[in-house]
């Protein structure tokens, strides 16, 4: 009588993931470029956006312990408001 041999579990799970990445819809060149330009746009508005507000909340804790030239501030609160502007007219186009 010839025994069964025990298949490896180190070969199953190879085999098992190699099934299951064949399942797996991968985009194509165009899908995957226009979903890095979508990640790259959002991540730029981001950085302006919270730099914006950094640089906002610096002054005016600044403006607090040390006075704060008013034409600085109102510079810094129309780009705050300039970036929400611009983030929201990206978001909206998504």
């Amino acid at each position: 009588m010839s025994e069964v041999k025990a298949e490896n579990r180190f070969k199953r799970y190879f085999k098992e993931t190699r099934a299951e990445v064949r399942k797996v819809h991968w985009p194509t060149r165009k899908e995957a470029r226009s979903l890095t330009i979508v990640v790259l746009v959002i991540t730029v508005a981001m950085m302006i956006f919270l730099g914006t507000i950094s640089a906002l909340a610096a002054i005016l804790a600044g403006s607090f312990f040390v006075k704060q030239d008013a034409l600085a501030i109102a510079a810094v609160a129309i780009a705050g408001v300039v970036g929400i502007v611009v983030l929201a007219i990206l978001l909206r186009r998504q």
